[in-house]
């Protein structure tokens, strides 16, 4: 594939839950090495959308192509390939509580087929030492801090070595200083490992610090897509709205 090619595209896409027509006619694109911003308000289609780029759900209709494949109707054997080349970061961090830290970040390469325990060990480390979290490799989640859960959920996310990182709300239950750091180490990834970002997200100071490029969906349909300078300039109602009752609810919180 051309590098200049997107490493995402969605095409047309609609997507249906009974009779609650959740995405209406999504076109867009995540260009390579781009930090990718969703937002909007619940139920806009933010989450639906993202787990169409997993794979994660098949579209009603329209397609998803993934580094020049469409995955739209790829079987869960074909999607493996699709999903081992990008990492998801959930909002809780998801860890499993039973295994140690090092452990955690291993599992993607031993349900992987990885065999080799010296380079599982040596992927575990570079990827804590990425995470600013070396020497923890033995510890348990439940001794670890809210942010060191989510730096232990990130090393696992690309210890694969994915082309794509998906986040969903990476700064949910963090104090600011602590989200800082998680927004260092997302620019990180993509500046020094040229890592694709893809992130769901309502803290709006982490947008225009992160972003390269924002989509706001609305109903189910891109309302406003651009850059955070032009997001910063815009005058439209709903954007604003948006943006504003966002800051509302964390002056409140």
């Amino acid at each position: 594939m051309s590098e200049k090619s997107p490493l995402i595209e969605v095409r047309d896409l609609h997507q249906k839950f009974g009779v609650h027509h959740v995405l209406r006619g999504v076109t867009t694109h995540v260009n390579r090495g781009e930090t990718l911003v969703l937002l909007g308000g619940s139920g806009g289609g933010k989450s639906v959308l993202m787990k169409h780029f997993l794979g994660l759900l098949s579209p009603y209709s329209g397609q998803v192509i993934v580094n020049g494949e469409d995955i739209s109707n790829m079987n869960e054997r074909q999607l493996g390939k699709v999903r081992r080349a990008t990492g998801m970061m959930f909002q809780n961090g998801a860890l499993f509580d039973f295994m140690t830290v090092g452990q955690n970040i291993a599992f993607p390469l031993r349900e992987g087929g990885v065999k080799d325990e010296d380079e599982i060990r040596e992927r575990v480390l570079e990827c804590l030492e990425i995470v600013k979290l070396p020497g923890q490799e033995t510890k348990m989640p439940a001794d670890l801090s809210g942010g060191m859960r989510k730096r232990v959920a990130l090393a696992r996310a690309i210890v694969d070595k994915p082309a794509c990182v998906l986040y969903d709300e990476p700064h949910a239950g963090l104090d600011p200083i602590t989200g800082d750091s998680i927004d260092h180490l997302i620019k990180d990834l993509q500046k020094n490992h040229g890592m694709t970002n893809v992130i769901i997200t309502h803290e709006m100071r982490s947008v225009f610090r992160i972003a390269d490029r924002v989509i706001f969906l609305k109903l189910g349909q891109i309302y406003w897509e651009g850059t955070p300078e032009e997001m910063k300039a815009s005058s439209d109602p709903e954007l604003l709205d948006f943006i504003e009752g966002v800051a509302r609810e964390v002056t409140i919180s």
